[in-house]
Parts: structure tokens; sequence; C-alpha cells
């Protein structure tokens, strides 16, 4: 190659130097302006699918079976256990059986679910409502669930019969399962739960175990009557609270999404 270029030489290696990078430069921002993304409008949020919720747990058939299963081996206790209730029935008993059993009552139920939701309604505060409003569906879905079954099955109370396996579909007879156990589990779930204290909680559960043997001791319902009353009364509670997906179930949308509406099932 010469050595002495000139001035000419110069500033045409300079050029041929020079431009590949200048036009790389120029193809590289061209590149980038044509593959930049234009930005995205946000999605309405009612569009988007409801994310599962983690804390839901599934309750399958077999769980259902195993409970009835359950309520099944405490049956075959019954007429032992009515038969100790009512032999060491006392008049202090007596007493204390009628002032558990009003947990089971709607003057005393109603209380705390439907305060709770006309509170949130007149202060505005949507969790306050929704709270009142789970705890109102759960007491609503345990009363519906035990009214459908008490005829269905038609078990005749203890007080009149000696048979504890006395069967008789609509036949009137309604002691399965027991409506004050029912209702008084449902409480003190849904209360339990909203409040999210466990002394609470044991209280509250403590107050409705005094409920259903209210019922024993009263010679109202056999033993496997309030088993069946407190684990509907349980899952209409968690149910409706969101913390328990039934047989695919779920809560209304509603209860517990600010401005959500829709009731969901999944199989």
């Amino acid at each position: 190659m010469p050595r002495n270029l000139g001035a000419g030489g110069a500033l045409l290696a300079l050029f041929i130097v020079g431009t590949p990078g200048a036009l790389t430069g120029q193809a590289r921002a061209a590149a980038l302006a044509a593959w930049s993304p234009a930005p995205l409008a946000p999605i309405p949020a009612a569009v988007l699918p409801r994310p599962a919720d983690p804390s839901a747990r599934p309750v399958r058939w077999y769980h259902g079976l195993a409970a009835l299963g359950a309520v099944a081996v405490v049956s075959l206790a019954d007429q032992s256990i009515q038969d100790q209730a009512q032999s060491h029935r006392t008049s202090g008993g007596d007493d204390l059986a009628r002032t558990a059993r009003r947990l089971g009552e709607f003057p005393v139920y109603a209380v705390p679910a439907l305060g709770a939701l006309a509170a949130g309604a007149l202060l505005g505060d949507g969790r306050v409502a929704r709270a009142g409003g789970r705890m109102t569906a759960g007491l609503l879905t345990a009363a519906l669930t035990t009214n459908l079954l008490k005829p269905v099955v038609g078990r005749k109370r203890p007080a009149t019969t000696t048979d504890a396996f006395l069967f008789k579909p609509f036949s009137g007879r309604d002691a399965w399962p027991s409506g004050h156990t029912t209702m008084a589990f449902a409480l003190a779930t849904g209360l339990g739960d909203e409040i999210g204290s466990l002394p609470v909680s044991v209280a509250l559960y403590g107050a409705a175990t005094l409920t259903a043997w209210s019922r024993v001791n009263d010679n109202r319902h056999w033993a496997s009557d309030v088993a069946a009353g407190a684990l509907v009364g349980i899952a209409s509670a968690k149910l409706m609270n969101g913390r328990w997906r039934v047989f695919g179930l779920r809560a209304p949308r509603f209860l517990l999404e600010p401005g959500a509406v829709g009731v969901r099932a999944a199989f």
C-alpha cells in the first residue's frame, strides 16, 4: 500500500473506515425503532380470570364420605350415650342446657351476622359489610341444608322412641341433623374466621359444643344428630367465607372481592 496517500487519500480512508460503523449504528437504531412495542392499554379487571384462592381448601367426595362414616360410627353409640345422659341428668345441668341452647336460636345467632351487615352498610365500610354478608350467607346455607335433610332422613327423636335407628323419610320426623347445633357451629365458624383470634375461636367452638350437648341432655337429639349438625354448620360457614371449596362449589365472588359479581363452580 502506498505510504503517502495525500489529503484526498486520507479523507477517502476516513470515509471508508467510518462509514460501516455509522451505517451499523443507523441500522441498529432503525431496528430498535421498528421492533419497539407500543404501550399496551390496561386490560379491564372484569375480563381477567379470577386467580385461584390458595387458602381455599378443596373438600372432595371422599372427605364427605369420611365425615358420614364418622357420624355413622357415633350413631352406633347413640343409645348408650342417651341412656347415660338421661341417667345423670341434674337440675343444674338443665339450667346450663337452657342457656347453652340459645346460641342455636335465631335471636342470638342472627345478631352478629345481620349487625355486621347493617353496620357496614351504614358506615360505608365494604369490608365490614362483606364480613356480615359472609356470616349471613353461611347461616342461611346451614339452615337451608338442615331443613332439606330433616324430612328426607325422617329420624325420630329420642324422647319419643327407644329405637335409635328408626328412620322414615317424609314422615314429619326431624331429628337428623340437629338444627340448633347446625346454627351454633355455623355462627362459631363464621364469626371465629372473621375475627381471626385463636382464643375467640376456642371460646366460640366451646359454646357451640355446649349447645350440642344441651340437645342430648334435653333428650331432643341423639349424639349422631348433633355430630351431623356440627359438620353441616362448619362446612356451610367455611364455604361461604371462602375457606373451603365444597365439592367444587365456591362462595359467590361478591362476598370475597370488592365490586365483584358472580358465582363460580369448578369440578
